[in-house]
């Protein structure tokens, strides 16, 4: 299905095992070498069992080409009033289907705090769940190597997260009429 700036999307995240984590409405932004961007406006709301909240900032989350480094992950890039800059979800490979991107949250994740500290989040959960809920090897292999390679790219300000989110932003806005 061909999407075009502007489109209404959605994406949804589930935990291992198909339980139910993160949902919300996004605008399809376009793509470009690094992959396809999501815009959420501020006011998108987001909710996943027990957690239903509204953004206070706009946001634009990066679904990897296949090319990408590693692609099994997900990255929100927060506009100004954000609590980081840039939050990286390890997951299954993201798939499209038809207007919806799927993927399974892994609990790792990379974030860049509004400080520019770079570090790893939630390494506890991973290990207690990869146990708990039976993670094959290679899912793990997957989400650790995926890891390694993004908290470097974050840290070290490599492509994409290299500030290119920004043009994303504005896109944002363009396909608001702001």
């Amino acid at each position: 299905m061909a999407l075009t700036p502007g489109d209404a999307v959605r994406l949804e995240m589930t935990k291992w095992g198909d339980q139910p984590h993160w949902e919300m409405d996004a605008v399809y932004l376009g793509r470009d070498e690094a992959g396809d961007w999501l815009g959420f406006p501020t006011g998108t709301r987001m909710a996943r069992p027990g957690v239903d909240l509204t953004t206070s900032n706009d946001q634009v989350c990066l679904v990897p080409a296949a090319s990408a480094m590693g692609h099994a992950w997900l990255a929100t890039f927060h506009g100004p009033g954000g609590t980081v800059w840039t939050y990286v979800d390890m997951t299954t490979v993201p798939r499209w289907h038809g207007r919806t991107v799927r993927a399974v949250d892994l609990d790792l994740d990379v974030v860049k705090g509004l400080d520019e500290v770079t570090y790893v989040d939630d390494q506890d959960e991973f290990d207690e769940h990869r146990v708990e809920s039976g993670y094959p090897r290679e899912i793990v292999d997957l989400a650790m190597a995926t890891r390694d390679l993004i908290l470097i790219a974050v840290r070290d300000g490599l492509a994409p997260f290299d500030g290119q989110s920004a043009r994303w932003l504005e896109e944002l806005n363009h396909c608001r009429g702001l």
